[in-house]
């Protein structure tokens, strides 16, 4: 396996798009091959996975993962964005709402929810994102969105008016929706500030790396970023078969549930990731060694 293909976990920093350190990763590691799994507002900080070279068609699955943030809405002003980076909108004097109440309001933003994808958004609508839309002050009608919210906490922070939040929820939720919403059901507005993703899956900010800290010796090899798949090891001649973009038999590999799953050679190295084909056969559908 190339040197030049796999992943790696940034610690973004805040002022930075998800772009900008996609762009940048890209001179440090002499390579136009790298993507990422899943946008970070600009003024977000944390946990941004990387994909490298050929390992960047694996990085849908790792965009799907759930998701853990923490950060602070703040009661009582609205912003353009819903967030600290936006002009504000509205104030209304919330200084009554304790942290009882805010918990109590969180409650009815767990569990499935639906959520309208605010316009400062990276998602498409028309093939157009909406972030680009809103700079040209255009606003266009979103379909509200069905998302998980698993775990959503509420703490003091020590200043009036706003509160500590802790967030488990699923890919494609918006925290400063959640930070926005959660003002409405207190009566009154709110914005998101200080967002932080401390995970992605199991990716955690512990492995994070700077980003002055980007080489091609912080790149780890592809299995690892399918690591949150079931997977199992494959005999060299199976090996081969799906390296030929071949199906082989389900069964002898014990493998569970609907898939996908990442199929390892003997050596724990990533051969492809296969979907079902039928009832008891799998389909590669993105191979990283392709058969000698």
């Amino acid at each position: 396996m190339a040197s030049t293909d796999g992943y790696l976990v940034v610690d973004k920093p805040a002022g930075w798009t998800s772009h900008d350190v996609v762009a940048r990763c890209r001179r440090l590691l002499g390579t136009r091959r790298v993507g990422h799994a899943g946008t970070l507002d600009p003024d977000a900080t944390g946990v941004l996975v990387l994909g490298v070279g050929r390992a960047t068609r694996l990085l849908r699955y790792a965009s799907s993962l759930p998701k853990c943030y923490v950060g602070e809405v703040v009661l009582g002003v609205a912003t353009t964005t819903l967030d600290a980076s936006g002009e504000v909108t509205g104030r209304v004097d919330m200084g009554e709402v304790d942290l009882g109440a805010v918990r109590q309001a969180a409650l009815g933003l767990t569990g499935r929810i639906e959520q309208v994808p605010p316009m400062v958004s990276a998602l498409k609508v028309g093939g157009r994102r909406l972030h680009a839309l809103a700079r040209e002050g255009t606003e266009v009608e979103r379909a509200p969105r069905p998302v998980e919210v698993m775990r959503l906490e509420v703490y003091e922070s020590g200043e009036p008016s706003v509160f500590r939040l802790l967030v488990e929820c699923s890919s494609g939720t918006y925290v400063r929706v959640l930070a926005a919403d959660l003002g409405a059901r207190l009566g009154g507005l709110a914005h998101l500030r200080a967002l932080r993703r401390l995970s992605v899956g199991s990716f955690t900010a512990s492995e994070a790396v700077a980003l002055e800290e980007v080489s091609m010796e912080r790149v780890k090899p592809p299995a690892g970023l399918v690591r949150d798949l079931q997977s199992a090891r494959l005999s060299p001649e199976l090996a081969t078969r799906i390296g030929q973009g071949k199906t082989i038999e389900r069964n002898p590999l014990g493998l569970t549930g609907e898939g996908p799953w990442a199929l390892l050679d003997e050596a724990g190295e990533l051969v492809a990731v296969a979907v079902p084909r039928g009832h008891d056969r799998l389909q590669p559908v993105v191979v990283l060694q392709a058969a000698s």
